[in-house]
């Protein structure tokens, strides 16, 4: 869309940001013409506000008067703030300004960046949504003209597309942050297991509980990658990893997984298997995240003390698993539906069940993007519920091998002294011990002003520095040591629970020369750590 001679107000006291904005808008050549109005205060802002009736506000969320949502709260009591469109823009991401933007009449959130594009994107979207607002507003004016019914159901349809809006907008807020705050906890699990295989444990029961335990870390990471990209889910877009493996394998893995659900409510579990080879080429992962969803499905819909049952019958070129139990059943009205996306089936227990509706759903697609399919069957409420997947054989199969890369924790991989930067502090420490063992002189902070400080004493060649700490960020600690001549060369790697393209991007703005995301894998820690190695000598 081209609109032209739109007014645009920006309200931002940084002189240099009012220059690139309007500099960006002067060049964007989609965005036909623009009169810009610029101040740099609020109450400024808020004067021409009244003289000139801007069709979009860039607003400063720091001002030295006003807040941005004070300045909002203004706007929204003295003057009509439907009429134009609000794009709030920070310096430093924070999801709860963002949220509460958005709730008091903001159109969009923007970080601040080195280039326009996304502003001018933003900009062209806010006309957009005012030109639809305004259209609707005069729709509604016309239709108020023939009755007051129709009034009210053109206002309660509004009520609930912009619920429907804010309540998208939520949902990837809430994936964002809730992401966020399971790669936290998964980063000091990851480094102590690391910690423990370097440091030389040995021992069958050891070795079985190393496997274990890097296979559920593993699992637990990619179940956040799939919180990110749930709209893959959808699109039938996650990416598979096959490989060629034993269905009992399979099944083994999904019974550990759905152990501690199946043992709290004491159902009887067990596993029938034909004793023969059944090779499956899958990704391995995926489908014992299948099988595990569909347990634990029959042990929260079953009564405690339930029995569940997994069976297996070759067919052919393709293989039948059925998982049964003796719960609540599916009303026959719900087994068309069972498989939807956010469909939650009233089992009438009585009781309410968790679950965000995706898991079913998530089978379903999961199965036949492996060539397989997956139906519902139940005789009715109270009566047990069967689930039956089909997945094609693996055909024979070719070499098999498959190497086994050993960690030498002799190996001096490391550069000799590295700064680790973290207010987890057990996430600092394990990644110390990790980095210690892969030959590296380290030392800890636990935040940015601390770090600062210990930059000058220590010296390091490397610093691994996290970006959400409270008081000082990690973006902050980055730009105040590249404003330091002495640290030019210094190599900055960012460690965050945050890996969105636009995270990366935001790191490197600030400095950063790499991006890892927690819980670090050992063998990309190590990658870099060589690679830096070899930069060094």
């Amino acid at each position: 869309m081209s609109v032209l001679a739109s007014h645009i107000l920006v309200v931002d006291d940084s002189p240099e940001d009012r220059l690139a904005y309007r500099r960006w808008l002067q060049a964007d050549v989609d965005g036909g013409e623009f009169v810009i109005s610029e101040a740099s205060s609020g109450v400024e802002g808020l004067r021409l506000f009244s003289e000139v009736k801007p069709d979009c506000v860039l607003l400063d969320f720091q001002l030295p008067d006003l807040s941005g949502i004070e300045f909002l709260d203004r706007l929204d009591q003295e003057f009509e703030l439907s009429e134009c469109s609000v794009i709030m823009l920070t310096g430093h991401g924070n999801e709860k300004v963002a949220v509460q933007a958005l709730k008091n009449g903001a159109d969009d959130y923007l970080i601040k960046a080195n280039e326009g594009g996304p502003l001018c994107k933003a900009v062209h979207s806010g006309l957009e949504k005012l030109r639809l607002r305004r259209q609707v507003n005069f729709q509604s004016a016309e239709v108020a003209r023939l009755t007051a019914e129709r009034i009210q159901l053109i206002a309660d349809l509004r009520e609930k597309a912009d619920a429907l809006t804010l309540a998208n907008e939520r949902k990837d807020e809430f994936l964002a942050t809730l992401a966020h705050e399971l790669r936290n906890p998964l980063a000091p699990i990851r480094n102590s297991l690391q910690i423990l295989r370097m440091s030389g444990s040995s021992g069958e029961s050891s070795a079985h509980i190393y496997e274990m335990m890097d296979r559920q870390v593993d699992h637990m990471v990619r179940l956040v990658d799939d919180l990110l990209e749930i709209s893959r889910i959808t699109r039938g877009k996650i990416e598979l990893r096959k490989e060629r493996i034993e269905l009992a394998d399979l099944i083994r893995n999904a019974v550990e997984t759905s152990k501690p659900l199946v043992d709290a409510a004491k159902h009887q579990l067990t596993v029938d298997l034909p004793p023969e080879s059944l090779p499956l080429h899958v990704d391995g992962v995926r489908i014992a995240q299948v099988f595990a969803n569909l347990i634990n499905n029959a042990a929260k819909y079953t009564e405690s003390g339930g029995r569940i049952s997994i069976t297996a019958l070759r067919n052919g070129d393709e293989v039948a698993v059925s998982v049964i139990d003796n719960g609540v059943g599916i009303p026959s009205e719900m087994i068309p539906r069972v498989f939807d996306l956010f469909t939650q089936v009233d089992r009438h227990l009585g009781r309410a069940q968790g679950g965000l509706g995706i898991g079913l759903a998530l089978v379903r697609q999961l199965i036949e993007m492996h060539g397989g399919s997956v139906e519902a069957r139940s005789e009715g409420p109270r009566r047990g519920s069967e689930f039956v997947v089909r997945l094609p054989l693996a055909s024979a199969p070719g070499d098999g091998s498959t190497e086994v890369v050993g960690e030498s924790r002799s190996e001096v991989t490391a550069p000799r002294r590295v700064l680790v930067v973290d207010d987890n502090r057990d996430s600092a420490v394990t990644m110390a011990m990790l980095l210690g063992l892969m030959g590296a002189e380290t030392n800890v902070a636990y935040d940015g002003r601390s770090a600062l400080e210990v930059l000058d004493l220590f010296r390091p060649a490397v610093v691994l520095l996290d970006i959400g700490m409270e008081g000082m960020d990690g973006c902050e600690v980055a730009r105040r040591i590249r404003q330091r001549t002495e640290y030019q060369d210094l190599i900055l790697v960012a460690v965050t629970g945050w890996g969105q393209p636009e995270d990366r991007r935001r790191t490197q703005a600030a400095g950063f020369n790499h991006h890892l995301v927690k819980p670090v894998n050992a063998d990309a820690l190590r990658a870099l750590m060589i690679s830096l190695q070899s930069a060094n000598t």
